[in-house]
């Protein structure tokens, strides 16, 4: 079998990530890309409310989907195009994630995927200071002009992992995967008439009904209050992208940063409170981009890691919507990145 697989990106319309309105597809055979396919779509009903700050990422309106099908009615052609493959993502928690919560507030089942997550290859192959999306397709080589584009960022992602492969001497995912001593990454099949939800759906079930806890939280003034330094969660999936890493916390999240890293321990992290020679992964509030490590616009724990990088240290820095998507969690207002933004 030579480097066959589907690469997928999605937009969202608002925080919760079953809330897709775009979606990009490119399929790749024998390291070449064979086919490309994108859509617009509707949300699911209750969950097709447009936020602001993804409206302002991605540029979707609510009223350029109106009428169109929605994510439910799609699908079926969209895993019609993937079939069998291998699902390829940048930030593959994020998108597999969209997949599982906008099937199961649609109540569809959806099927299993094995899938491979290039945010990981990147941290693995590459040495930036950012795996975001544009700094891993300008270390491939990738053209990437209109980023949140579903189409252009699939075809991005895509090319990453062509890119990887070819640095690796590899001829497939599975030859690939050897070589970095990895396992490859799997979605189980489900179906919501049986299964319990997953956490990110029940959250936002229960905002759509009223209940749950509210989606937007208060301005907080003041330093953000540290809190203790939880143990990662020794069961912790070892490949998600957290997993292993030290994590530190710099500027106004829209979470307490105490929330943030119980929920960074959960899925395998080391949460620490200052920046020191273990740490691998430093996320950034006050509405930080990845873009902002070229303008400058960076708090001092973040300069402190672009000097460690320049040093040698093995250092990234994520915006809290890349963390968000990460974790799973339900974003509020004050996560401008919500939508995808790796």
């Amino acid at each position: 079998m030579g480097l066959d697989f589907t690469a997928i990106d999605f937009e969202t319309a608002n925080g919760f990530r079953g809330s897709p309105c775009a979606v990009g597809l490119t399929k790749v055979r024998g390291g070449k890309v064979v086919a490309e396919a994108s859509w617009l779509m509707r949300p699911p009903e209750n969950h097709d409310h447009f936020d602001y700050h993804n409206v302002r990422i991605h540029g979707i309106r609510a009223e350029d989907v109106a009428g169109l099908p929605r994510f439910g009615e799609l699908f079926p052609e969209m895993g019609a195009f993937i079939g069998d493959d291998i699902l390829v993502a940048h930030n593959a928690a994020f998108d597999l994630g969209v997949i599982r919560s906008g099937l199961e507030v649609s109540g569809l089942p959806g099927p299993a995927y094995d899938y491979v997550c290039t945010v990981m290859l990147s941290r693995r192959c590459y040495s930036l200071v950012s795996n975001s999306l544009p700094f891993a397709a300008e270390e491939a080589g990738v053209p990437l002009v209109n980023h949140h584009d579903a189409g252009e960022d699939a075809r991005a992602c895509a090319g990453i992992l062509i890119d990887i492969a070819a640095r690796n001497g590899a001829n497939s995912i599975a030859e690939l995967y050897l070589s970095l001593g990895l396992a490859l990454a799997h979605q189980p099949a489900f179906d919501p008439s049986r299964d319990a939800l997953s956490k990110q759906s029940l959250a936002a079930v229960a905002v759509a009904d009223g209940g749950g806890p509210a989606r937007v939280l208060p301005f907080r003034s003041g330093w953000p209050e540290e809190g203790a330094n939880p143990l990662p969660n020794a069961d912790a999936e070892p490949g998600h992208p957290l997993y292993g890493q030290t994590v530190v916390f710099t500027g106004e999240l829209s979470m307490a940063r105490p929330e943030a890293k119980v929920r960074s321990a959960e899925f395998g992290a080391r949460p620490e409170s200052r920046v020191t020679a273990r740490t691998t992964v430093l996320v950034v509030g006050d509405g930080f981009v990845a873009s902002d490590l070229r303008s400058g616009r960076l708090t001092g724990k973040a300069r402190r890691v672009l000097e460690l990088h320049e040093r040698g240290q093995l250092i990234e820095v994520l915006s809290e919507g890349e963390f968000l998507q990460m974790v799973g969690g339900y974003a509020t207002a004050g996560a401008a990145a919500a939508a995808h933004t790796a």
